[in-house]
């Protein structure tokens, strides 16, 4: 009688086993091939180029930025694949030899069509964008920088690839695309997602930068306020961008790039036909000061020359001439990075002997070299005098040149927008991140390994197990 019930019982706790590790099997196996079918992805088969021909006041340059055919609209994807730099002026410079254009133009269209497969010319879209040197040039002689843009397209039309047009771009706009640059190449525009990639909240949502340009003859502060009213609708964007909205102030300031600000000082320094450097710092600063008009202001707070400008908001990313010069004076390091180091650099560099910095710097060319202390100071003072920065707020900038290898400047916002790369909704990703992923496939594998030891163990050795049991 015993031994029956010891056999009922031995057959219950058998079926009763059996059963859990079968269905916990199932489930791994289950939750293996759910996360394998969900999470991977075809590799791409392709990818995608796009040409941009940033067409400065003081020289051009060639961007080529490469993606994921199959990713095309999803973030973080675009990456420059190669900057080239156009040897010679800006194109405003050629307006009296529109002949010289295509010779000018033809070192870097060559090597992109070097560097882009042959089957993907035609698909490769080229977008020529001229700045503020062009824009100043429509103001002269509107006729004149049509001719320029109608040579340059014929130009860039007689390659193989797909080009879109050539045209000068507002100041607004430059900012704005700077703006987008820095945000997309930092991640900003999306928000950071948990396990499970559970609907972020909106505490979720990452902070956007500031984007501060400094270009030859324009400049652009281009950043998110805090107060969502704003007291010059024409400085204001909207956008709308991966499923959050943005309204976003920007001013571009013609005229206050740093050559043209170099000939503004310049031009109310003139007393003879030759000015010589003082090497006085600052005597330097001083007549700089005498740029920014902040006599007067028609709203609550203004930059300078009656511009509207709200509270300063968050981070900055200061690019183009704000890095070249800061890299020059060895400034771009965060550590090292304070106004009042700059300030005592700069003393330093400009009271230095002309030729013992000659001396020092022989590889830079002469033009630039003797334009750093001015360059240094007009930036210092138009951070710190013309967008009210103080040193309690000047770590928040930060000098950029390069993020994840792609040049920071307007190009990359400018390309993004018009292929409409930046979705206006946010776009699907993958269920899981990547390391979630990996974690829950280690796991429920662990999980099938260890059910079927337990089942091979039992099935070889069942005495050795209920006995154990019992």
């Amino acid at each position: 009688m015993e031994d029956r019930r010891e056999s009922a019982v031995k057959i219950f706790c058998s079926k009763n086993i059996l059963g859990i590790l079968g269905f916990s099997s199932v489930i791994a196996v289950v939750a293996l091939l759910a996360l394998g079918l969900t999470q991977n992805k075809p590799l791409p088969e392709n990818v995608k180029f796009g040409i941009v021909l940033d067409a400065g006041s003081s020289h051009t340059n060639l961007y080529i930025y490469k993606w994921p055919a199959e990713k095309e609209n999803d973030t973080g994807v675009v990456t420059q694949l190669e900057e080239c730099k156009v040897k010679g002026p800006g194109i405003s410079e050629f307006a009296q030899k529109l002949s010289e254009i295509d010779i000018y133009l033809t070192e870097c269209m060559e090597r992109a069509r070097k560097v882009i497969p042959t089957s993907q010319h035609t698909e490769t879209p080229v977008y020529l964008g001229a700045t503020a040197g062009m824009r100043l040039l429509r103001m002269e002689n509107e006729r004149l920088a049509d001719k320029i843009l109608a040579a340059v397209a014929k130009s860039i039309s007689s390659y193989p690839f797909d080009f879109q047009g050539a045209r000068i771009i507002t100041g607004q706009e430059e900012g704005a695309y700077g703006w987008i640059t820095i945000n997309y190449l930092l991640g900003r525009f999306t928000q950071k997602l948990g396990w499970f990639n559970l609907k972020p909240s909106e505490g979720n949502t990452q902070e956007t930068y500031g984007a501060l340009d400094l270009g030859g003859a324009s400049t652009q502060i281009t950043f998110v306020p805090r107060n969502e009213t704003t007291e010059s609708p024409n400085n204001t964007l909207h956008f709308r961008l991966y499923g959050k909205n943005y309204g976003v102030y920007t001013h571009s300031f013609l005229c206050y790039g740093k050559d043209q600000a170099l000939l503004q000082k310049l031009s109310k320094d003139l007393q003879a036909i030759e000015i010589r450097g003082t090497g006085n710092y600052r005597q330097c600063r001083r007549s700089i000061l005498q740029l920014f008009n902040t006599s007067y202001c028609p709203y609550s707070s203004c930059s300078f020359n009656g511009i509207f400008l709200p509270p300063l908001q968050g981070n900055f990313g200061a690019f183009s001439a704000f890095y070249y010069v800061m890299e020059f004076l060895n400034l771009t390091s965060e550590e090292q990075s304070t106004h009042k180091k700059m300030i005592n650099t700069l003393e330093k560099f400009c009271s230095q002997p002309w030729e013992e910095l000659q001396m020092y710097f022989g590889e830079v060319k002469e033009k630039y070299l003797s334009e750093y202390c001015f360059s240094g100071t007009y930036i210092l003072a138009l951070l710190l005098n013309g967008y009210h920065f103080t040193a309690e707020s000047w770590k928040n900038i930060h000098f950029m040149g390069k993020v994840r290898s792609t040049s920071v400047g307007w190009t990359l916002g400018y390309m993004l927008n018009l292929t409409n790369m930046i979705p206006s909704e946010e776009p699907l990703s993958t269920p899981l991140s990547h390391s979630t992923y990996v974690i829950l496939m280690v796991l429920f594998s662990l999980i099938l390994v260890i059910v079927v030891i337990i089942g091979i163990f039992i099935f070889h050795k069942p005495s050795y197990f209920w006995k154990d049991m019992v």
